[in-house]
């Protein structure tokens, strides 16, 4: 499993990844192989606001359905429409074609409270 170094991770398994004030939100490798084949994802429209830790959407897979849950606050600017065609994305590509949304930031500093791959890695590991 990969757990690219730039992005920050949630307890959730969801990561984040942040550039000029906006983020792209996905799920992580180790959730979607929990997951295994991801069959639907409910995503929200753009112009919703979520708050650090809200529910934004619905993952379902062939073993079970999963909230998805905001790591940092902000606008949806974009979600990833290639999912409603093809959900298997996010098996095959979690942190590149598989993202969910893009958000605008509401608070940068909400950054500061996920945790870096090696500290993500970590609580797997003891999970």
């Amino acid at each position: 499993m990969e757990f690219p170094e730039e992005l920050r991770y949630t307890p959730k398994d969801e990561w984040v990844r942040q550039q000029d004030g906006e983020a792209d939100i996905g799920i992580t490798d180790y959730a979607q192989d929990e997951l295994s084949d991801i069959v639907f994802v409910d995503l929200p429209e753009p112009g919703a606001s979520f708050a650090k830790g809200d529910a934004f959407g619905v993952i379902e897979s062939v073993k079970a359905v999963s909230d998805l849950y905001m790591p940092v606050g902000g606008e949806v600017l974009a979600r990833n429409e290639r999912l409603a065609e093809e959900p298997e994305l996010v098996n095959e590509s979690p942190y590149g074609d598989g993202w969910l949304i893009r958000v605008r930031l509401a608070d940068p500093t909400e950054l500061d409270d996920l945790l870096n791959a090696a500290d993500y890695q970590a609580q797997l590991s003891s999970d």
